[in-house]
């Protein structure tokens, strides 16, 4: 392994092994109900957020779903901010209202979360499009489930992005569960990236969650638009969860996928992977790290305060030609 790799694969573990053990200790302590939100653990998803997140520059941003643990972490959002959102505290990101659905860190290119499926694409892309009327060559990044293809958000967006060229790359973290649906009950094929083609523009799949394959197809992506090369892009990244839908248990009881089907991922599981690669000091001192700053987060969120109740209808939209309704 050269230097660049080691460094490369030490940077990947500690940003998977900390996504991975800050929703371990949600899960932990969900059942206490000191967290005040529904939780999606990215668990078993994470080498994706962070193969493409450690590609962007820190002026690119990223949209994402309510599974968006992962993204906001491996972009760079405030971890202390996110733990108190999840328990409703005032210093939360989204000051304590919005919850594990809705996460935000603008300041790091987190643009938001939302709780309702495809509904950031054409925030993505309205975005993008703003970026280039303002001829930066920062990118959007747009994550999304493959229960957001089935919306029509999802195929006005994709043909949008491809009419205007837009600095957009749009990733389908295809995990082939929409909440308990099979995807192949959903549509005819598997072709959610050829789908994508049929609009325009280049659009590939990673199959086995690499993460490497993941971070260079979007190095790549940075690398063409910074040359000008501006056109939207789609990758299909297949994955899957390990926990249930909404919560942190596991659902293998309810008898719509099987043990057997996660094995292989379980087994291909990419933080055991790169950790094989590292010298045990190496990966010990990592792991030590993470493990005090996820204490000291948790800590911030227990001893924050909850918002005062005249903060209920401050930082609400209103538009004013509405009234009455």
């Amino acid at each position: 392994m050269n230097n660049q790799i080691h460094k490369l694969t030490e940077k990947f573990y500690g940003s998977l092994y900390r996504i991975r053990r800050v929703e371990e200790e949600i899960a932990r302590i969900y059942h206490t109900d000191k967290i005040k939100s529904p939780v999606h653990l990215s668990i078993g998803q994470e080498a994706i957020s962070v193969g493409v997140c450690e590609a962007l520059r820190p002026d690119d941003t990223v949209f994402g779903t309510y599974r968006g643990h992962a993204m906001y972490l491996a972009k760079g959002g405030n971890l202390k901010k996110m733990i108190a959102e999840l328990y409703g505290k005032s210093t939360g990101c989204s000051k304590g209202k919005g919850g594990s659905m809705h996460l935000i860190d603008i300041a790091r290119g987190v643009m938001g979360t939302s709780a309702i499926v495809g509904t950031t694409i054409p925030l993505s892309v309205g975005y993008a499009y703003a970026l280039k009327y303002k001829k930066s060559d920062s990118i959007v990044v747009s994550f999304f489930g493959d229960g957001a293809v089935d919306e029509g958000a999802f195929h006005e967006s994709m043909n949008f992005a491809t009419l205007k060229r837009l600095p957009i790359l749009f990733i389908c973290e295809n995990n082939l569960y929409a909440i308990h649906s099979h995807h192949l009950r959903r549509r005819h094929s598997d072709n959610i990236y050829e789908r994508a083609r049929t609009y325009g523009m280049r659009a590939e799949r990673i199959d086995d969650g690499d993460i490497f394959k993941i971070y260079e197809f979007t190095n790549n992506y940075v690398k063409q638009s910074m040359l000008g090369n501006i056109m939207p892009v789609f990758l299909e990244c297949i994955t899957y969860r390990w926990k249930e839908h909404v919560g942190p248990n596991d659902d293998f009881h309810l008898g719509y996928r099987t043990k057997d089907e996660a094995e292989y991922w379980i087994q291909n599981d990419q933080l055991k992977k790169l950790k094989s690669f590292l010298d045990t000091d190496i990966s010990t001192k990592i792991e030590s790290e993470i493990e005090l700053e996820i204490k000291d987060a948790f800590e911030f969120a227990e001893e924050s305060h909850f918002p005062e109740a005249n903060e209920l209808y401050t930082d609400l939209f209103k538009d004013s030609k509405c009234n009455g309704f």
